[in-house]
């Protein structure tokens, strides 16, 4: 990470929306975790580029609620930056695994995670349809299923 900073957002000025609406559909979806999350930002020297919230599920598992890269930073890695460093901090709060979800219709983001050692483990069916109250698409298919993936740390 040489000229990037990894950081805690301590939530001043606001919840950075702009990045954290990247990767979700609606404010109002992202208020339902955000304020239980941690939110990591990832700077690089003139802006921030990116925006990671973790959520703690229980004391074994971590989720990665919101994952986020600005169109211009995309495709270089950064990405895989942040899985690492949700993985180290994972391992250093002593989680067993660290899981992720993503879209049925999300083909490049499930392929993304697997590539950085992910596997699936489940379904949440009709995740889409029902806590969305606008039909969502990607890739030119309505979202359904949420495809939860998860990366064992021990």
């Amino acid at each position: 990470m040489e000229d990037f900073t990894f950081s805690l957002f301590n939530s001043d000025p606001e919840i950075p929306y702009h990045l954290l609406l990247l990767a979700d559909e609606t404010k109002e979806a992202i208020d339902r975790y955000i304020f239980n999350s941690d939110i990591y930002l990832l700077h690089d020297g003139i802006e921030d580029i990116a925006v990671m919230a973790l959520y703690k599920n229980n004391d074994t598992e971590l989720e990665i609620k919101n994952i986020a890269v600005i169109e211009s930073y995309r495709s270089k890695g950064i990405g895989s930056i942040l899985i690492n460093k949700a993985k180290e901090i994972a391992k250093e709060n002593h989680y067993k695994k660290l899981t992720v979800g993503t879209s049925d219709t999300g083909f490049q983001q499930i392929r993304f995670y697997e590539k950085n050692g992910f596997v699936q483990r489940g379904i949440l069916k009709g995740f889409f349809i029902e806590n969305y109250p606008d039909p969502i698409y990607e890739n030119g298919l309505q979202m359904h299923d949420m495809i939860i993936l998860e990366f064992s740390l021990f």
